[in-house]
């Protein structure tokens, strides 16, 4: 063939082969590795090096033509059809105005600046000696094989060690329907790719993950926002929504949820899957931090509760390990599986193998757990810092929620003040914030922001919140009266 592709089919999955290999090809479409009027590898070609039979392709380019991704000339081939709708996300708007989209979340932080805006641990907390001493004893037990690609879907062992440890957690699934990803926003490309066509219809938080957001947008779909309260989503307005739409997914954080810290309760969690299985859409549960609970015991997933195999589940291991080694897994219903499995082969084949054996290390012999335990309590009194300076310092009308866990809390102005403003004025004085309006599909100032601890020492926090504090009462033109910490809150109605 001209192109070398990256194609991988799995005969083990029940998936059947041909549909494995259409939805391959139409992400190669749609990413704009075959453009418009290409010619498609020749059906024989093709067969030969997938070492499938012919009628598997031909079925293949059948799927694409009636999905208006590919057109037949007798004698000739098949090709990429010229005008679909399909083909429109490759260029969803001008290259310049979607690199500025993406920067704004990509904040430039000088040594001196306290920085509240990150959500990655400091690097003090993460486990160097414990990580470079399995390492070693997988290297010394694996060798060379460590170095190799695994399975698309993940390193088996780990795979299990994974299964055995979200028993902790009420999650029952399979070894099968685990996939090891590249950390959580790669599992969010994955879903997007696997279900989202251009001009499909996703509902998601109000606010919600900017991450998110941008996967969803570059697939070219319709975002629907549904406001968040402070026990979750608004049910009633998400019944409303469904009644005109008819979402792929709903794009969910049940457990102190970013940005807002908000957390669902157990008849909210109950009533959204419900509201799924009766829609026939999937919920698409991003486990952001459901671990770090300072209030005792730990807030179960979503996922605990579904029965009836509508959640896809996504966990990062990174965020609060290191963020930069990228690591993380989904658990996916078995009829997305061969879906999930295509989609992840085309981002990046697989996840690195070495990391892979390690963690399996770490799940396998609790270690883990006591560097979640020693989070726990690294943040449990950054966050007890947090809360008692932002009480002594921030404004009355500044309002705000506790949320008893997570890296983060969120603010909202009184009316007619600017999240963005606010941002400015602090960063003259070193510290940065973010602005809330980062975390809404339009960009919207609604005079919100959030402060995470997660990237400042104990030593700093106070100062920085008094900094933060100082701007407000400026800004605001108010007294140094403290702050109201609310009982009920639910700005988005």
């Amino acid at each position: 063939m001209d192109k070398k592709l990256s194609i991988y089919l799995d005969d083990s999955i029940d998936t059947p082969l041909y549909i494995q290999l259409f939805l391959q090809l139409k992400n190669l479409i749609v990413e704009g590795v075959f453009r418009p009027n290409e010619k498609l590898p020749p059906i024989r070609k093709l067969a030969q090096q997938l070492r499938v039979n012919t009628i598997t392709v031909v079925n293949a380019y059948k799927r694409l033509e009636s999905e208006g991704l590919a057109y037949s000339i007798v004698g000739s081939g098949t090709y990429v059809a010229s005008s679909t709708r399909h083909e429109q996300p490759l260029q969803p708007r001008d290259e310049t105005e979607h690199l500025r989209m993406m920067e704004k979340g990509q904040i430039q932080v000088k040594e001196d600046t306290i920085n509240f805006a990150s959500t990655t641990p400091t690097p003090d907390l993460f486990p160097v000696d414990s990580f470079k001493a399995l390492i070693n004893r997988v290297l010394d037990r694996d060798k060379g094989e460590a170095f190799g690609y695994q399975q698309v879907q993940g390193y088996q062992p780990l795979r299990q060690s994974i299964c055995d440890y979200l028993k902790n957690f009420s999650i029952d699934v399979l070894v099968d329907d685990i996939q090891v990803i590249s950390g959580a926003q790669q599992g969010i490309d994955i879903v997007s790719k696997a279900l989202i066509e251009y001009g499909d219809c996703v509902f998601v938080e109000s606010p919600t993950y900017r991450g998110a957001l941008e996967a969803f947008k570059s697939r070219g779909a319709k975002i629907v926002e549904i406001p968040m309260q402070e026990d979750g989503i608004d049910i009633e307005t998400l019944k409303r929504s469904l009644a005109t739409y008819n979402p792929k997914f709903i794009y969910i954080m049940p457990n102190f949820q970013n940005p807002t810290g908000y957390s669902y309760s157990h008849e909210k969690k109950l009533e959204i899957l419900k509201i799924a299985r009766e829609h026939n859409t999937f919920i698409v549960e991003d486990d952001f931090l459901s671990e770090l609970s300072f209030t005792g015991g730990h807030s179960l997933p979503l996922k605990s509760l579904d029965r009836r195999q509508v959640v896809i589940y996504i966990k990062s291991f990174s965020k609060i390990f290191m963020p930069g080694l990228r690591l993380g897994f989904m658990a996916v219903p078995e009829s997305l599986r061969g879906r999930v499995l295509a989609a992840k082969h085309t981002s990046d084949i697989s996840t690195s193998g070495l990391i892979q054996r390690t963690f399996d290390l770490y799940l396998r012999e609790n270690i883990w757990m006591e560097h979640i335990n020693y989070m726990k309590d690294k943040y449990k009194k950054r966050y007890e810092i947090f809360l008692e300076a932002v009480r002594k310092s921030f404004p009355k009308s500044v309002r705000y929620k506790a949320p008893g866990g997570g890296l983060h809390m969120w603010f909202e102005l009184p009316p007619g003040y600017s999240d963005q403003e606010l941002y400015a004025r602090c960063l003259k004085r070193g510290v940065l914030i973010t602005p809330g309006s980062l975390f809404y599909s339009e960009g919207a100032d609604t005079g919100h922001f959030r402060m995470s601890f997660a990237a400042v020492h104990s030593e700093k926090i106070e100062t920085g919140v008094k900094i933060v504090g100082e701007v407000l009462h400026e800004y605001l033109g108010e007294s140094t009266a403290p702050a109201i910490q609310i009982q009920e809150y639910s700005p988005f109605l």
